[in-house]
């Protein structure tokens, strides 16, 4: 199986789904199932049940469902829409992704 180019904190923009088009930052990401979940996209509805022993008040919840990463991409700020990203080695031997059309670094430090 390929390694995923998408990691957490990642800017990320949805192409496929009801939320086509949204941006937001990668939370969890799950190489086994090849799934990521990003903030403020796909929501699902979660049943609480009422707890007294746990003071827990019950009711309806929202939260967060996995989106395949086929369905997302990452988002460069500078060209302003989903790239795809390359690997540059550094003279120190280390790795950074790069923005393929603009050629600006995707690491954030």
């Amino acid at each position: 199986m390929n390694k995923m180019k998408v990691k957490k904190n990642d800017e990320v923009i949805v192409l496929k789904g009801k939320d086509q088009g949204k941006t937001g930052k990668v939370l969890r990401v799950n190489p086994e199932k090849r799934t990521v979940i990003v903030e403020k996209i796909k929501f699902a509805k979660e049943f609480i049940r009422r707890d007294q022993s746990k003071n827990i008040q019950g009711g309806i919840m929202e939260k967060e469902s996995p989106v395949h990463v086929s369905n997302v991409m990452l988002y460069c700020s500078e060209c302003a829409q989903g790239v795809r990203v390359r690997t540059k080695r550094l003279e120190d031997g280390s790795k950074i992704r790069i923005c393929a059309k603009c050629d600006i670094s995707m690491e954030k430090n």
